[in-house]
């Protein structure tokens, strides 16, 4: 006598097993791939102003990155988190944070284009302060 449980095979375990609903319906219709649009014509679904560009907050996204951090990049957004936690009763987690900071790149390059923050760290290498917010702060003063 064996000690082994006698279990079902797959075959067993994913056979139809009579009418179901499910299995009746008509399948979905297949996505029609849209034409590519030249970037011109792209542009006027997006935004008009910075204003109209928000994070997309807590929700479901369809969409993936993966974006490697130095070490000191991730301190950093971690201590932003925790102060926004501690001193601003704002509880977001990383992507969140992540998220909104890209929103309001996004919204400063739309509305300044050239003379944006995004434009303007690219040029000189994208190299700046760790931290990120003092030399944002000094940018957009200068800006103003």
């Amino acid at each position: 006598m064996s000690r082994r449980a006698s279990l079902p095979g797959a075959s067993e375990l994913f056979r139809l097993t009579g009418s179901s609903p499910a299995f009746d319906a008509e399948p979905a219709p297949e996505p029609r791939e849209q034409p590519r649009q030249a970037p011109s014509a792209r542009k006027s679904s997006l935004p008009d102003n910075g204003a109209a560009r928000r994070g997309s907050g807590r929700q479901k996204h369809d969409a993936k990155i993966t974006v490697y951090v130095s070490g000191d990049e991730l301190l950093a957004m971690e201590h932003a988190r925790l102060t926004l936690r501690g001193s601003h009763d704002l509880v977001v987690d990383r992507g969140r944070l992540v998220r909104e900071a890209v929103a309001v790149l996004l919204a400063d390059f739309d509305q300044h284009g050239a003379d944006s923050v995004l434009v303007k760290r690219l040029r000189d290498g994208g190299v700046g302060d760790v931290g990120g917010h003092d030399g944002l702060q000094a940018e957009q003063a200068e800006r103003n």
